[in-house]
């Protein structure tokens, strides 16, 4: 009986020793390698931009808006919204009562002023012939070259109000001035209008005229130069279309934070006016540059720094120099090497020498 109470007090004693030999859970968890995402760097072509939001608009000269000259009926408006225009197609055509009125009154008056120029013109050359056989006096041969001359004055006047109001008859029919399409359209045959600017009746536009206003910081202006590439890319859209920056304005409002820089597509676009957008406009470039995402760089006392995966699978960190910046990325101009493996996740607080694994 004793030697079997000594036997099993020695191998309870064995499996508490064999038990001591393995580390708890928590040791072999917090010993893992951590998992971080890294990427190789490569040489490629660096640009440094300037990002800023802007409209897809049409040039100048290819947006127009038409209003009413006066107030008046709209009789014909055949074009709808989308439809194509050529040069001299009818847009509108309105009926304006008082400019009907006016321009036959001002008719009649240049006929009255014909008939009484015609009268005093008969009446100098009879006069003439009369003070050249003796028979009239001089003075009235004058009062008549008086009253030719105020007849001529007032026919002038009358001609000249007849014109005015001729203008004002031709703005009663519209036609297009250019080729383009109708970009909205407000209103109906039928309707009365007003000839305020907020009452618009049609807008026409060019679609192979548009362009891109962007509204750039005021104190990025310094570095935009015109001609510079741009890059510009519609929200959810994945690659960017070209374009070049064409007028950076002269001058600023004293009081305002971004000033409006006019950018013209490499290429014809289906994009519509109105369109919003984001700009990239290349300030500077550099080739064979090494970049990394900006949020791969780490800063502390002694300057900037990445950490890089070594062959020895093990996290090391590398101080480095850093150049141009975008949104996105920063150029690492000393430091780095191409085909270094940069952790650009899972960095934060990863100790220098710390064993990783690399996320496929």
């Amino acid at each position: 009986m004793n030697s079997l109470k000594i036997t099993a007090t020695w191998m309870l004693l064995a499996l508490a020793l064999a038990a001591c030999g393995h580390k708890a859970v928590e040791d072999v968890e917090t010993e893992a390698a951590p998992t971080v995402e890294a990427i190789t760097v490569t040489p490629e072509t660096f640009d440094a931009t300037i990002s800023a939001t802007g409209l897809v608009t049409a040039a100048p000269g290819a947006d127009w808006t038409i209003t009413a000259p006066e107030p008046a009926r709209i009789v014909e408006l055949p074009k709808a919204e989308g439809d194509h225009v050529k040069p001299g197609d009818l847009l509108v055509r309105f009926e304006i009562p008082s400019v009907s009125t006016d321009l036959a009154q001002r008719e009649a008056e240049v006929r009255q002023a014909q008939a009484h120029v015609a009268n005093a013109q008969a009446s100098v050359n009879r006069l003439t012939t009369l003070v050249q056989h003796g028979v009239a006096a001089q003075k009235d041969l004058e009062d008549a070259d008086r009253d030719l001359s105020e007849a001529q004055a007032a026919l002038a006047q009358a001609q000249s109000a007849r014109e005015n109001a001729s203008v004002l008859a031709s703005r009663s029919v519209v036609r297009a001035r250019f080729a383009g399409v109708v970009a909205k359209r407000a209103h109906n045959p039928g309707d009365m209008v007003d000839a305020s600017a907020s009452d618009v009746i049609l807008r026409i536009i060019d679609p192979s005229r548009l362009q891109v206003v962007a509204s750039v910081p005021i104190a990025d202006l310094a570095r935009v130069r015109t001609g510079e590439a741009v890059h510009i890319t519609v929200p959810g859209a994945h690659e960017p279309v070209s374009g070049k920056v064409l007028t950076r304005p002269a001058a600023v409002d004293p009081g305002g934070v971004a000033a409006d820089v006019r950018i013209a597509f490499d290429h014809e676009t289906t994009l519509p006016a109105g369109t919003p957008v984001r700009v990239d406009i290349v300030t500077d470039e550099h080739p064979n540059a090494l970049a990394v995402p900006i949020e791969a760089v780490l800063h502390g006392d002694e300057g900037a720094f990445v950490m890089l995966v070594g062959a020895d699978h093990k996290a090391h960190m590398t101080r480095v120099t850093t150049g141009l910046s975008t949104a996105k990325q920063i150029e690492i101009t000393g430091g780095l090497k191409a085909g270094d493996a940069v952790i650009v996740q899972g960095q934060l607080g990863l100790p220098g020498g710390a064993p990783v694994t690399v996320a496929k």
